[in-house]
């Protein structure tokens, strides 16, 4: 079989969150005639998933492919946020380039540098594109000069400083090389691709190395390997072995049922593909990411890169609240671990442990944004649990010192509020590592803080800056424990008894603070219906209803004014309990609560405590 691995080329597209990378390929697969003249199509067309829609990020890479001229050039589309790293670790692995996508108004940003770092280790070529050349405020020239210094200050290779420069507005649809010239596609940008990324490497007359990088599933199917080849080809039937790189005695001899290459958004069917192919594979039950499938021939694992660790973790629990059962579909302790260790069969960031109970699991991650879309998940598939406050993870050194995961931290605000922020991150054992004037009239901060001082911070972040402040973190390194963080400055307002909330209880209740509840929700004991202020928990009683008398009626209640209720976001519940807390998840509501919910044994176990 001839190998066609001169006309291929396999390239990632890497960036900051909200840079326009996925608009980007959008214009690339529009440009290279995917879609028909009159076709209707929505913007985003990677970002399947519900959760990516709604919050514009990209969580999950995916694959796709372009004909242009007589080329096929494979493209992957890669998460911007710093939790989902390890996404873009490993899928970086299949290509032999990589596109660097930066805002023609922010310039790099933490994350740029996270993506570069890992192309810069994989000695990948780069193409820097600048995108959204049509903002008014687009600063192309000043953006070049920083992405220069950004390449020095990696210590990158003569070679990336001669790396081209194409301007481009993703969101109208064109790529040019001057930024003063506007022209009708992405033609440019897809022509540099062919001319600057190599093409694959690898021997078609070796045997087959297909090394695994992402995986799939379907009802019909099975699991599904995605990968590149790397040497040798494939063909339906092939008897072959899955083997692990880090553990040789698992090798598992398969034989390939289907072979897929990618085409415009399809998986098309082939009977055989060839090195520099990346192709999605059948017949694989028990393959996992970084495995490989090689030949009878030649049975060793290609190496893998090594993931960088979790640096949070947290506890999912069995529901057993007085409301448990009533909303969700999957309940049990076996359907919830089932469902979790399923995840790790795609999520090569996470990490889930059994624990001394059967009810509970300590699932560890990337970040608070990385635990929380998985929570979301695991929510809307109609699942219903209960999760623990989330914890650093720490570590210890060779003198047995403890190690903490530090984060290094750019804001952009405005010059007013930078005194605020610089007080309120201090306590925070933040570290002020520079200041400078951005553009629009802002400042830019850079901080190195702890991981444990941003749990809680992103809400009063916002009501420091009034919404008008941008916050970005990227895992810096694990250095030695910056000592106590002060804990949240307010306290809760817990639900005395079950039953449902009245005006009149709610009433006198908001005296003591902002509620979460509104009249005529159901409550139980234990229940945190509001946060107080003053630090303290209260018990309040918001079931209480006014008696009937002779003089008056009970309906009296109707002409109290309550205040609307405060309903909180996951995250924001994730950043507001306290250890003694729980978030109690459900397919339809979110509810705060105690972990011990009868007063008199909560009481008693706090004086145990001290």
């Amino acid at each position: 079989m001839m190998s066609l691995k001169n006309k291929i080329r396999n390239v990632a597209i890497i960036a900051h969150v909200d840079h326009g990378k996925t608009t980007l390929v959008d214009g690339l697969l529009k440009s290279s005639g995917v879609f028909r003249k009159n076709q209707d199509v929505k913007d985003r067309v990677m970002d399947s998933n519900d959760i990516e829609r709604e919050r514009g990020i990209t969580i999950l890479s995916k694959n796709t492919a372009v004909k242009y001229e007589d080329y096929k050039i494979n493209i992957i589309d890669t998460p911007g946020h710093a939790d989902f790293g390890g996404e873009v670790e490993r899928v970086l692995m299949m290509a032999d380039g990589v596109v660097l996508v930066v805002d023609a108004f922010e310039g790099p940003m933490p994350q740029t540098k996270f993506v570069l770092k890992k192309a810069f280790e994989l000695n990948l070529p780069a193409i820097v594109c600048i995108n959204k050349i049509d903002r008014k405020e687009a600063r192309p020239e000043e953006i070049i000069d920083e992405i220069l210094d950004l390449f020095i200050q990696l210590n990158a290779g003569e070679e990336y400083l001669d790396s081209p420069f194409i301007f481009a507005s993703a969101r109208e649809g064109y790529a040019t090389k001057n930024y003063n010239e506007k022209t009708n596609d992405m033609s440019v940008l897809l022509e540099t691709i062919i001319d600057y990324i190599p093409e694959p490497k690898g021997d078609i007359n070796k045997p087959l190395k297909l090394l695994i990088s992402t995986t799939d599933y379907s009802e019909y199917v099975g699991r599904i390997g995605i990968g590149k080849i790397e040497a040798g080809s494939i063909k339906e039937h092939d008897l072959a072995y899955i083997v692990n790189y880090n553990n040789k005695e698992t090798n598992q001899k398969i034989n390939i049922t289907n072979i897929y290459e990618f085409e415009g958004l399809e998986r098309i069917q082939v009977n055989e593909s060839s090195v520099g192919n990346i192709v999605a594979v059948t017949g694989v039950e028990g393959i996992s990411i970084g495995d490989t499938i090689c030949s009878p021939e030649d049975v060793r694992a290609l190496p893998f890169v090594k993931i960088s660790e979790p640096t949070l973790a947290m506890n999912f629990l069995v529901n057993n609240s007085p409301f448990a059962g009533r909303e969700g579909k999957f309940v049990t302790s076996r359907q919830i671990r089932n469902r979790l260790f399923k995840e790790l069969e795609t999520d090569v960031s996470l990490r889930v442990e059994e624990t001394g109970s059967t009810d509970s699991f300590r699932v560890s991650g990337r970040g608070e944004l990385h635990l929380s879309v998985l929570i979301e998940n695991l929510r809307r598939e109609g699942y219903e649990f209960q999760v623990s406050k989330p914890e650093v993870l720490f570590k210890k050194d060779e003198d047995g010192k403890t190690l903490e995961p530090i984060e290094s931290i750019t804001i952009d605000v405005d010059e007013e509020f930078v005194g605020t922020i610089i007080e309120k991150l201090g306590q925070r054992k933040a570290e002020l590592t520079n200041m400078k004037p951005s553009q629009g009239g802002y400042t830019r901060l850079e901080f190195d803080i702890p991981t444990r001082g941003l749990i809680g911070y992103g809400q009063e972040f916002i009501s420091d800056t009034k919404g008008s402040g941008v916050m970005n973190s990227e895992f810096k390194e694990y250095a030695l424990l910056r000592g106590d963080i002060p804990r949240r400055s307010t306290g809760s307002l817990i639900s005395f008894e079950t039953g449902q909330a009245s005006a009149y209880g709610l009433n006198a209740a908001q005296s003591r603070g902002i509620l979460f509840v509104a009249a005529g929700e159901e409550v139980y004991e234990g229940m945190v219906i509001g946060s107080n202020p003053k630090g303290l928990d209260l018990e309040v009683n918001v079931c209480k209803k006014k008696a009937q008398t002779n003089i008056r009626s009970s309906s009296a209640d109707e002409a109290l004014k309550l205040s609307p209720p405060k309903r909180m976001s996951l995250e924001e519940l994730l950043e507001f309990i306290e250890e003694d807390e729980l978030v109690e998840i459900t397919p339809k509501s979110f509810r705060l609560r105690k972990k011990i919910l009868n007063a008199d044994l909560r009481y008693k176990s706090k004086k145990n405590k001290k």
